[in-house]
């Protein structure tokens, strides 16, 4: 054999080798979950999500984004991207949905997941998002420096109307207040655009409209899933939006 049958004979050895391994690999379960929690609450009210998926075998981890600004707030969840070891599913949950629209352009990032969140498009922002209905919520306040908080007075029943009236007072009182200029932030890269997503609509939400969250999922080619709930529904349905996301990792493990 010649030296060049015999290079051709290894070179078409090893592309076979590298054939019989990529299915594997393509096939390779995701088990990464990435959390961004949207504003006016905190990353623990994902505590019975993240322990139903930790029972099935997924790495859950939770963002916790500083609210300052949406250009912070997608360092934030890119910071925890970058720690885990292979892709994730990026979920968003309200405004998250606008951090992981941002974020989710990462290359380590599979799909995302929307739950009771915004889907922006290139050039949108929240506020202009949120006018296109009428207003879920009027509650809605800023503080002098120029931060936003929704009023205690109608907290649970515009947030978080089907959780525990105990726990709704509480998270009216832990509440992440969002700076103003993180919802006039414009959306530059829509990750939905070139990956695959999922949205978990409530039908009982008062924070944004469920016409406008359908309009959206919609126009990203979202797999939608409605479910009645509140726009708590991380807490009040946490079955409901870890089997979403499930069914999402399991798709992208496809």
């Amino acid at each position: 054999m010649g030296l060049t049958h015999l290079t051709l004979s290894l070179a078409g050895g090893a592309l076979l080798a590298m054939a019989a391994v990529a299915p594997a690999f393509a096939a390779a379960p995701i088990k990464n979950v990435v959390i961004v929690h949207g504003a006016l609450a905190d990353g623990s009210g994902w505590r019975k999500v993240h322990d139903l998926l930790k029972a099935k075998g997924y790495k859950v981890t939770v963002v916790q984004p500083p609210m300052t600004s949406l250009p912070d707030d997608v360092a934030a969840a890119r910071r925890i991207l970058d720690l885990q070891d292979g892709p994730s599913v990026l979920v968003g949950h309200s405004y998250g949905g606008m951090v992981v629209t941002q974020a989710g352009s990462a290359e380590n990032v599979a799909g995302l997941v929307y739950v009771a969140a915004f889907q922006p498009d290139e050039g949108e922002n929240l506020l202009d998002l949120a006018g296109k209905t009428p207003p879920a919520t009027t509650g809605i306040k800023a503080t002098a420096d120029g931060y936003l908080y929704l009023d205690p007075e109608v907290y649970a029943a515009d947030f978080a109307g089907d959780v525990p009236k105990a726990e709704a007072e509480f998270m009216a009182a832990s509440q992440v207040f969002p700076s103003k200029a993180s919802f006039e932030a414009k959306i530059s890269q829509p990750a939905w655009k070139t990956k695959k997503s999922w949205a978990l609509i409530a039908t009982e939400d008062r924070a944004i409209h469920p016409d406008l969250m359908r309009t959206m999922a919609k126009r990203a080619g979202s797999t939608v899933k409605e479910v009645k709930g509140s726009h708590a529904l991380f807490m009040s349905q946490p079955a409901a939006v870890a089997e979403l996301i499930e069914t999402a990792a399991k798709a992208l493990s496809k």
